[in-house]
């Protein structure tokens, strides 16, 4: 049987309250939403007990739960993802309750979260600690990582299995030896006496301060769209840096890279790998939609593993993101092809595709749709790694692969405004046409480089190491 990862903190109830805008109230400067519906997810260690769900692992989830309307619902929300083993608890449920319009934040109601006291411990959150692969402490600052008696049962794990703490301004010192201790730079900062000064030395300097502290072996901090610093001694940090994602809220980015850190330690990564591999699932979280995207379903953006995103490029919520352009009346441009081999040629038509629009999805061929058409031979690249390098270019948005032979179903899935052809087709009709015609989209050519292609790159690259 699979040990699982078992997550110990505090939960809380997020309630998003989602409506429409198009004016402002006249008794003061304030939008009036309209239409608005309400979406309620779990929080805290819940939220990411359930990330860390996502994977092949199971996950026990320990934390003191309210005999009241919003512990209930927060055990209704978490269904049989995850095992809980509730501690009773004499508090109340946290609340936090978010008016949006549309996409943009409008106001934060907080309730509930009256302190309390944490009965007996269960023999289950012992067992379940005894039997764990990995720990991850999410602590919300509401009490549990000051309990003496969950601080012993992590302790006496800590021999055996790794540990990442995420630690809250208003919680407690991780358990002295934690294995990674991950806060986000604001944090780091609270818990030092150093001042930031905003470059990388002085959060090297917080984090080693921290780890002396709380002598624990190793801190990473989060630093946005910059990645991760992580400190494990004196030499140089490592860096792991994160890939640029749109995003309309970041809310649960630090649940996700903590789950995943926990879950790559739990499997035995490296501390290093594990950071790299967490970056990219939080990227890829917050592109996927974020916390927002969670429904009682699960997650409305596109799945994906944690185990495999530190070797794939995050990759956008494609769909999300055609309706954020379209709604700002913006121009959706689309091409398509192998791109075997990158090469200036398709730089350029890729840039002049670009230019055409706001948004410039690429229609990639996927590893078998390439060798029915180019031969047993190619593609030289995965499609994994043919959309990595396809996303790192500034005039790439977006890479959509697809498995048929024509992108006529792939372009009816993203309805370019725009279709880009690269090549010479003075006066012939692009076999795309017809399909563009079903919404009135338009076929373009746009110049191309000539004496540049992969096939012809492939054979000079052959001739080169011919003995």
């Amino acid at each position: 049987m699979t040990r699982p990862l078992v997550v110990i903190g505090d939960v809380l109830l997020d309630i998003d309250v989602v409506g429409k805008s198009e004016r402002l109230s006249p008794e003061a400067p304030v939008p009036v939403i309209h239409d608005a519906a309400t979406h309620y997810r779990p929080g805290g260690a819940a939220l990411a007990a359930l990330l860390a769900a996502r994977g092949a692992r199971p996950v026990v989830l320990i934390a003191p739960l309210a005999s009241d309307e919003a512990g209930d619902r927060i055990r209704g929300l978490l269904g049989d993802r995850v095992e809980l083993v509730a501690l009773p608890w004499t508090g109340s449920t946290p609340v936090k309750t978010r008016l949006r319009a549309g996409h943009h934040p409008v106001a934060r109601l907080d309730s509930g979260g009256a302190a309390g006291v944490i009965g007996p411990l269960p023999d289950r959150a012992e067992s379940a600690v005894a039997g764990a692969a990995g720990i991850l402490v999410s602590d919300y600052g509401r009490g549990t990582t000051a309990d003496e008696r969950v601080r012993t049962l992590i302790s006496a794990a800590l021999a055996e299995v790794p540990v990442v703490w995420d630690p809250h301004p208003h919680g407690s010192p991780a358990v002295p030896g934690t294995s990674l201790v991950t806060p986000n730079e604001k944090e780091l900062f609270g818990f030092v006496e150093t001042a930031s000064d905003g470059s990388l030395g002085s959060v090297r300097g917080a984090a080693r301060e921290l780890a002396d502290r709380w002598r624990v072996p190793a801190v990473c901090v989060t630093i946005g769209a910059r990645g991760a610093l992580l400190y494990v001694g004196p030499d140089a940090p490592r860096m792991a840096p994160a890939t640029a994602v749109t995003a309309t809220d970041t809310c649960g980015a630090g649940d996700s890279f903590a789950a995943a850190a926990a879950t790559a330690l739990a499997d035995g990564a490296l501390p290093s790998d594990a950071v790299a591999r967490a970056v990219a699932t939080a990227s890829q979280f917050v592109g996927s939609g974020g916390a927002a995207a969670f429904s009682t379903n699960g997650w409305d953006g596109p799945e994906f593993s944690p185990a495999e995103a530190g070797t794939a490029q995050p990759k956008p919520n494609v769909d999300a993101e055609l309706r954020r352009v379209r709604d700002t009346g913006g121009v959706v441009v689309a091409t398509g092809g192998c791109f075997d081999l990158l090469h200036a040629g398709h730089v350029a038509t890729l840039q002049a595709a670009r230019a055409l629009g706001d948004f410039l999805v690429v229609c990639l061929n996927s590893d078998e749709s390439v060798r029915r058409l180019k031969g047993t031979q190619r593609p030289l690249q995965s499609a994994v790694d043919r959309a990595r390098v396809l996303l790192g270019l500034r005039a790439v948005d977006a890479v959509v692969t697809f498995e048929e032979d024509t992108p006529t179903e792939v372009i009816r899935r993203v309805r370019p405004d725009i279709w880009v052809k690269g090549g010479d087709y003075s006066g012939m009709a692009l076999p795309e046409a017809w399909v563009l015609s079903e919404w009135g989209g338009e076929a373009v050519t746009v110049p191309y480089l000539t004496g540049r292609s992969t096939t012809a790159l492939a054979t000079l690259a052959a001739q080169s190491v011919t003995p």
